[in-house]
């Protein structure tokens, strides 16, 4: 039963990300456009504190699932979250690891991820918003709404990964 928790907790909160964008007053930020990222908030912990390897795993199943529920061009996330996960392993190789540090760099997995899917997107020609106009609109107030979310889940994530770290070395 405990094996399946972690996928449990994944797609939770890739439902949840899409429920917090239903219900969230469409005119309280004016224009300003939130994106949770909590999914990959949650890949970016595991990655720290699991492994690389199931970081990248997860990162790439959840990727291509997000590509095909939410995208319309497929393989966008399929390529950056496993991608931005691989960048993290290699930065908190050079970073001691505590949950502050945590914290900052899944923030910045977040930020790249953000500039990323812009870049792709603006690369294809699907949007054509100036890249001033993305981050004051889109990448401050994602970042904000994904640190609030972080400062709440980040301990309960630090927590449940390093046991299912213990759990994988047992085994």
């Amino acid at each position: 039963m405990k094996k399946f928790l972690l996928p449990l907790l994944f797609l939770f909160l890739f439902i949840f990300e899409s429920i917090v964008i239903q219900f969230w007053p469409a005119d309280s930020f004016e224009s300003r456009i939130l994106a949770p990222r909590f999914l990959f908030a949650a890949l970016a912990f595991l990655t720290i504190y699991v492994g690389k390897k199931q970081g990248i795993i997860y990162a790439a199943i959840f990727g291509l699932l997000f590509d095909v529920v939410y995208v319309e061009v497929i393989g966008i996330y399929l390529f950056l979250y496993p991608l931005i996960c691989y960048l993290i392993t290699k930065l908190m190789q050079v970073i001691h690891n505590n949950i502050i540090v945590a914290f900052l760099v899944s923030m910045f997995g977040i930020a790249l991820l953000e500039v990323g899917v812009y870049e792709l997107n603006y690369l294809i020609h699907v949007t054509s918003m100036a890249f001033i106009d993305f981050v004051n609109l889109r990448l401050y107030p994602t970042l904000i709404l994904n640190a609030i979310f972080l400062v709440v889940a980040a301990y309960p994530f630090k927590r449940w990964f390093e046991k299912h770290a213990e759990v994988l070395k047992e085994e």
